[in-house]
Order: C-alpha cells, then sequence, then structure tokens
C-alpha cells in the first residue's frame, strides 16, 4: 500500500510556448546574419514567398550583404524589424 499518490497535471502547450520562447531568446542572443535558408524554417515561410514579399523591397535590399555572385546574408535583428514593417503595410 502506497504512503502517498502525487498526481501532476502537465499543461505541454505551456510547457512547449516557454521552450519555445527560451529558444528564441537563446537564438536572438547568438544570431548575427541569416540566410534565405534560416530564415525560410523561421518564418515558416517558403524561399519564393520571401524573395516576392520581403528580399525584394528596398529596406530588406539594404540590408542585404554578398560578394559578387556569393551567398546573400541579412543582419538578423534589422531584417526580423524591417519584415514586421513590410507585414503591418499588408
Amino acid at each position: 500500500m502506497p504512503i502517498a499518490e502525487i498526481k501532476v497535471n502537465v499543461n505541454n502547450k505551456e510547457i512547449r510556448d516557454y521552450i519555445n520562447q527560451k529558444l528564441e531568446e537563446a537564438l536572438n542572443e547568438c544570431l548575427f546574419t541569416w540566410d534565405i535558408e534560416e530564415m525560410s524554417k523561421r518564418t515558416c515561410m517558403s524561399k519564393s514567398f520571401l524573395e516576392n514579399e520581403f528580399l525584394r523591397d528596398p529596406r530588406m535590399k539594404l540590408l542585404e550583404r554578398r560578394k559578387e555572385k556569393g551567398k546573400r546574408f541579412w543582419f538578423y535583428e534589422e531584417s526580423k524589424r524591417v519584415m514586421k514593417e513590410i507585414m503591418d503595410e499588408w
């Protein structure tokens, strides 16, 4: 016969949200630039959608960095802010 019985109710959604928040905070601290692959993964948007809706915008073009015919990069924090501005205009 057990002395005590303990039941714990866990809210999986709150735990998942908390973990995602902490991961986002950690990434924000260490992510300096991102490429279109990472941008696509982190925004859940296709590369073609990003190209058409965000990366052709002059504000994003200002943030783009690349050597001639090389891979393109954008500053993470700045481009994230510009993407929010663009979305607010929709």
